[in-house]
């Protein structure tokens, strides 16, 4: 049985078209049922043809992560535990704001970049995520939202477990199927996507056009980025800053740079200044997140003083910077926190 929800446009029409015979229509009429009207199965289908809901039923299934854990955070975050098909487990969270949603989405079944800040990290790589898995969890997202009445889902940031970019094949058919107005309907300005950054893919992403990069950097220096993030400081941060201004951006577009403060490590002025002395003269802006101690915490939240004081001196410096307020973190679902309960 093969799971429809894998397939991008032009393979449904393919699969409609080849194998089931049916007119290419009927691939349009399908495409929306499954993602604008997050059809669970064929036979509420009402506009398709009993004989091809059963042809369907036969061949093809819709397979949506299992919903295992719903927890709600006392400022509206909203975490979900997913089991997948295989039994593996992730987590995607909904992040209130501004009368919307924004849905934080995993890429892989833990992660192989190993950050010491990051609890996924901790957690070993597993496995990359199909596309039917990458966007099941917005499909879950928006059924809970519906049912519950909550504000609309406007935005995605694939910022959840995993490095996107080493899943990149999957991910650029995932951001071009969410693209599509018959379906899930995001445009590029509303899919922000994280990644430690990798020279070669970053190239690929900046031509594909399809959403905004934000880069995990979280250290102004080499040597201090390969203390913290030892495997994403492979590459060195002059080719990744080298690769970082090829970049393709709109006229008046920039790089996001996101900053983890950790208490006595990256959080001093002496670092402030070091981030100026590189981003300086880079069209950028800096998202500010202090750091947030999850079960067995290896650092400590920086103090309100110097968080306060890094953010300015940036300012200072003509730095676009961002204090990014975190969200969820009494129910482990801020940044760097998550980490599915048990893994396959």
């Amino acid at each position: 049985m093969k799971d429809i929800l894998n397939y991008d446009r032009g393979e449904l029409e393919q699969f409609v078209v080849e194998e089931l015979g049916e007119p290419r229509f009927r691939a349009a009429q399908l495409w929306q049922w499954l993602w604008k009207k997050g059809a669970r199965d064929f036979e509420s289908m009402t506009n398709l043809a009993k004989v091809l809901r059963a042809k369907l039923s036969e061949t093809a299934e819709i397979v949506w992560p299992e919903l295992d854990v719903v927890t709600t955070s006392k400022d509206g975050t909203i975490k979900f535990l997913l089991r997948l098909r295989d039994g593996a487990q992730v987590e995607t969270v909904l992040i209130p704001g501004d009368g919307r949603y924004t849905q934080c989405l995993s890429t892989q079944v833990g992660c192989a970049m190993g950050c010491t800040f990051c609890s996924t990290g901790q957690m070993g790589f597993e496995r990359n995520m199909t596309m039917a898995e990458i966007l099941g969890q917005i499909l879950v997202g928006r059924e809970y939202i519906r049912e519950h009445n909550l504000n609309e889902l406007k935005n995605v940031v694939f910022m959840g477990m995993g490095e996107p970019l080493l899943n990149l094949k999957t991910m650029l058919k995932t951001m071009r199927s969410m693209n599509d107005d018959n379906g899930l309907s995001f445009s590029p300005r509303r899919i922000t996507l994280s990644t430690v950054g990798f020279p070669k893919q970053l190239q690929i992403l900046g031509e594909s056009n399809l959403c905004y990069p934000a880069i995990s950097l979280h250290a102004p220096t080499q040597e201090l980025r390969a203390k913290i993030m030892p495997k994403a400081a492979e590459v060195h941060l002059d080719d990744l800053m080298a690769a970082l201004d090829r970049y393709p951006l709109k006229p008046r577009g920039r790089i996001t740079y996101e900053y983890l403060l950790l208490g006595g490590v990256n959080d001093s002025i002496e670092h402030a200044k070091q981030l100026v002395k590189l981003l300086g003269q880079r069209k950028c802006k800096v998202n500010l997140i202090a750091y947030n101690p999850g079960e067995d915490p290896l650092y400590e939240k920086p103090t309100e003083e110097r968080i306060l004081a890094f953010e300015k001196y940036l300012w200072s410096k003509n730095i676009t910077t961002i204090l990014r307020k975190s969200m969820g973190q009494d129910i482990q679902a801020a940044c760097g926190q998550l980490k599915a309960e048990q893994q396959h």
